[in-house]
């Protein structure tokens, strides 16, 4: 029986870190050699990190890139790699370097290079124009790298079809979002079953700005069924025994497959074969031991996201310890918790600073929140502060009545006061406005956003409250106070304020947002779906004039299928307008 066996090292590269990158490749493939792998494969960059963005611009940076893939072909002997490289020749590709036994076989040049979301690769790499098929135990293995594979005629099918490929390697740096894991599958299995072949799908994991990426690298077989499954947001090497008479027999099966076969062509890519190693007797290998794999509950995948995002942006970033605002209420104490999971108690600092509107449940919410997360709390009063402000505008705004001036000035003199601790003690900022609040503009430049890293940007209130009641439920006795949950959302910038003084309920604006953000969908349209005419109109006037808050917003964790920033690119000069009444 032919058989060959497969490793997926999921691991999580740091974009520019070549010489810390591939002394963990080297590490995992002398791993994959102790387990007795005949193929090891690993992320799409996986040497230069990805996105390495306009690092692609620098030609040194091509350069010594691939001079740090000459010390992973070296580390080869015994074993076939598959690992993710810029290549560089008339122009620069995104490449996979097929190496066998301490020998470069070739560098596959990624072809469909996606342009869209996130992902704007065009701007730097040149598209590849043949798909190499490996032979390795007389075994024929075929390589994309990620957008390849989401092409149902992209080089899956021509090297299925022309080049017999039984197994296809997918290498990966595909970033997460919520709900992406199973459309993401879904198409796996597709792919698998439509080309008749085992599908291994490497995918890179950790956080780089604010994109996530998840792992949870894949094996599919020829029927679309789970062979072997990583496990999320975390490093580690998948193994699999693959059966390549289970692919022959289903083949034997496929009367569709055989026709296509007999009239494909090739259109946009050739297939070029290796011949690596020719059909060896089965080895006395150790057995592996199935390992069972549960999917995350869909809020504990979001959890999770988020505090791989914010350990790896601190931590990549070289900081060590964070400070947070925090003020009685559902976003900062989410935002404490989740820095506290991902960087430990002892590097996160809290800082209350109560104003004459700070009301006393604020304070004993905060003081609970910081004794249950084992975190210091920092008090330092604002009211004097505010007060000397106002003194010094008494001339200026004599005859005016107090507005959001006097607000964002307390705003403000936060902002500065966790600024400045972050000046004299190397401490991050981890800012605490949510995807609701920073669509409508519900924050305050320089004061609230003021800050390093933006831990929840991404994050709906409505899922803000869902993941601290998630996580709350995780431990016998509630991290976050039970009345936070259970008091109206507020600023306490002005005598009884609420965040709804201003906002629609956010069970009725989040879903507005979601629509017009994420979905582009209009205003006769949002109209159309039942909500308020008015509600409508006031939610797309704030989102469309805060655009030029938001560019000066700190980055944030992507966990939604359209975040902010780099995913939705709206001009902050802009005249146009829906027309919203006749």
């Amino acid at each position: 029986m032919r058989t060959l066996r497969i490793a997926l090292a999921q691991i999580n590269c740091t974009v520019g870190d070549l010489e810390g990158n591939t002394e963990k490749i080297c590490e995992y493939i002398e791993k994959a050699k102790a387990l007795e792998a005949d193929l090891v494969a690993f992320p799409e960059m996986a040497i230069p990190g990805y996105p390495p963005e306009d690092l692609l611009l620098k030609p040194q940076f091509a350069q010594d890139n691939l001079q740090f893939l000459q010390k992973v072909i070296k580390q080869t002997k015994g074993i076939t790699a598959v690992v993710g490289v810029v290549d560089r020749q008339d122009d620069i590709y995104n490449g996979a370097a097929l190496i066998h036994d301490g020998a470069l076989v070739t560098i596959y040049h990624k072809i469909h290079l996606p342009n869209y979301g996130v992902f704007d690769e065009y701007r730097y790499f040149q598209a590849g124009t043949e798909c190499p098929v490996i032979v390795l135990r007389d075994v024929a293995v075929g390589v994309n790298i990620c957008e390849d594979l989401w092409h149902p005629e992209g080089p899956a099918l021509t090297q299925s079809l022309g080049g017999d490929a039984e197994v296809i390697v997918s290498i990966n740096a595909s970033p997460y979002h919520r709900g992406k894991t199973t459309f993401r599958e879904q198409m796996l299995a597709t792919r698998a079953c439509d080309n008749s072949v085992i599908l291994a799908y490497a995918n890179m994991v950790g956080g780089q700005d604010e994109l996530i990426f998840d792992g949870q690298s894949v094996i599919f077989d020829q029927n679309g069924l789970v062979i072997a499954h990583a496990r999320p947001f975390e490093e580690e090497l998948v193994l699999a025994d693959l059966n390549l008479e289970a692919v022959f027999r289903t083949r034997l099966h496929d009367t569709r497959r055989r026709k296509k076969k007999l009239t494909f062509t090739a259109e946009s890519a050739s297939v070029k074969r290796f011949v690596l190693s020719h059909r060896i007797e089965p080895s006395k290998k150790r057995p592996l031991h199935p390992r069972p794999y549960s999917p995350l509950h869909p809020l504990t995948e979001v959890y999770r996201a988020l505090t791989l995002g914010v350990k790896d942006y601190v931590t990549k970033n070289g900081f060590s310890k964070t400070v947070i605002g925090i003020s009685g209420g559902i976003d900062s104490a989410l935002t404490a918790l989740i820095a506290v999971d991902a960087l430990g108690k002892e590097n996160v600092v809290g800082v209350f600073m109560p104003s004459q509107y700070t009301s006393n449940a604020s304070e004993e919410d905060s003081q609970l929140l910081a004794k249950a997360l084992g975190i210091k709390l920092l008090v330092i009063p604002i009211k004097e502060v505010f007060q000397t402000y106002l003194k010094m505008f008494v001339k200026e705004f004599k005859g005016r009545a107090a507005d959001t001036t006097e607000e964002n000035l307390q705003a403000r003199i936060r902002g500065n006061i966790l600024m400045a601790l972050s000046n004299k003690f190397g401490w991050l900022v981890l800012t605490t406005g949510n995807k609701s609040e920073m669509s409508v503009g519900y924050a305050t430049l320089y004061g609230d956003m003021a800050g390093g890293f933006a831990v929840i940007k991404d994050v709906p209130k409505t899922l803000v409250y869902e993941l601290s009641n998630h996580r709350n439920s995780q431990e016998k006795r509630p991290i976050i106070p039970q009345r936070i949950f259970k008091r109206p959302p507020t600023a306490e910038l002005k005598p009884g304020q609420t965040d709804q003084d201003t906002l629609p309920p956010y069970s009725i604006l989040d879903p507005i947002v979601l629509a017009y953000v994420e979905e582009d969908v209009g205003y006769e349209e949002l109209v159309s779906m039942g909500f308020d005419r008015r509600t409508v109109e006031k939610v797309i006037r704030m989102v469309d004039r805060s655009e030029y808050k938001r560019r000066q917003a700190p980055i944030g964790i992507k966990i939604t299928p359209r975040a902010f920033g780099r995913d939705r690119r709206v001009p902050i000069t802009n005249q146009y307008k829906e027309i919203q009444t006749k």
